[in-house]
């Protein structure tokens, strides 16, 4: 018998009380701040909606507290303890009851709060939730023992996620560092000459092709959100399909060719690309473009992802809401190009450090989807009680 199992046998074997996460702490506030009230390089963290954290150089909070978000990024929970501000559609839970550990209660809150925060949203032009929420959403509290050994166990899970991201962040500056090194930095013996993208190749923009237009099956398609979202460098299967006849009016895509997203929402993701390496032909649509050319499909697309190709594309970027660029510019880009047998070369290099920061199924991604999974397996598990009778 485990640790955990004898202090619940202990102390709670006829089960425990769920009780509604208002009654477990004192204080429910709301920040009062707007997002654009974010700056950069502020003394402070700014929670907003979003799941990333922001900063600002004053704040309104100074106590150990859950940040929940209100819409946006509905239901997501933060823990954080210090001086802070939020935006006004982020809660601030605090105060809690001597009877609840407020790690328990977020570890709690991340196993089933955000689907109960979707189920019980409001309509509007952002789906929100209010703060009646938390007199509704119920907590197994179990005596503080059992809380805490609950505690130490995620604990645990969450250190080694931790060390796991910091490897793979380590890994990602690494290869960052010799992909662009090997891609733009040769010696004068190889002779490399520098070419527009338009020298070796053509673009052609892409039309048409809405998210409606998705079917079970048919003809492979790649959307140009999914290039910076769902794809990396290079893949040889679609995530979505259309039916023939749409495709046969949307441009093609032929093995070696590039997708290359020409809108985003802002510069990093421009010209985002993927290279197509299956055999069948498929089709893109509307804002983006498909590179045709005869060099290694990979060395080009790895050479889009340079600090080299990232500095001259920003001169072509326009827009302020919404970035795009146009595929008469991009043909303008340089690169340097070394030989075919050079590129199988480099590219040959690049793959096993490319495998090792991105590949979901190898490397340090695998591994930290791995623990996710069995992170959220143990926490529904661990957080799952008899429920006490009245």
């Amino acid at each position: 018998m485990s640790k955990l199992q004898e202090l619940i046998q202990k102390y709670c074997p006829d089960g425990v009380e769920y009780r509604p996460l208002s009654s477990l702490c004192k204080s429910i506030r709301t920040g009062k701040l707007n997002a654009n009230a974010m700056v950069d390089g502020g003394q402070y963290p700014f929670f907003t909606c979003s799941e990333k954290v922001f900063s600002i150089d004053t704040y309104s909070f100074d106590t150990e507290a859950l940040l929940v978000a209100g819409n946006g990024y509905l239901g997501n929970v933060k823990l954080f303890k210090g001086k802070f501000d939020a935006y006004q559609r982020t809660y601030v839970l605090s105060d809690f009851i001597k009877e609840a550990d407020i790690k328990y209660v977020f570890y709690s809150m991340q196993n089933s709060f955000r689907d109960f925060a979707l189920k019980s949203q409001k309509d509007g032009s952002v789906p929100y939730i209010t703060i009646g929420i938390f007199d509704n959403y119920l907590i197994p509290v179990p005596p503080l023992p059992v809380q805490e050994e609950i505690v130490k166990i995620f604990d645990t899970f969450t250190e080694l996620q931790t060390e796991l991201q910091t490897e793979l962040q380590k890994r990602i500056q690494q290869y960052n560092y010799y992909r662009d090194y090997l891609l733009t930095n040769f010696s004068p013996d190889k002779q490399v000459k520098e070419y527009t993208l338009g020298d070796l190749g053509t673009f052609t923009r892409g039309n048409g092709l809405q998210k409606k237009d998705f079917t079970e099956t048919g003809v492979g398609c790649i959307h140009y959100g999914q290039i910076y979202t769902r794809f990396g460098a290079f893949t040889d299967k679609t995530l979505t399909y259309v039916d023939e006849d749409l495709s046969s009016h949307l441009v093609q895509v032929n093995k070696g060719n590039l997708v290359i997203a020409c809108t985003s929402e802002n510069v990093e993701d421009i010209c985002k690309c993927v290279a197509w390496l299956g055999d069948e032909t498929i089709c893109t649509g509307g804002h983006a473009c498909v590179y045709r050319h005869n060099q290694n499909p990979k060395y080009i697309s790895y050479f889009f992802q340079t600090e080299y190709f990232f500095n001259q594309k920003v001169k072509y970027t326009y827009g302020t809401k919404v970035k795009d660029i146009k595929p008469d510019n991009i043909a303008k880009i340089k690169i340097p190009l070394p030989s075919l047998k050079e590129q199988e070369r480099i590219v040959s290099i690049l793959d096993n450090l490319y495998t090792l920061t991105n590949d979901l199924t190898s490397g340090l991604p695998a591994e930290i989807e791995k623990r996710r999974q069995q992170y959220e397996f143990y926490r529904d598990k661990l957080l799952t009680f008899k429920r006490k009778e009245a």
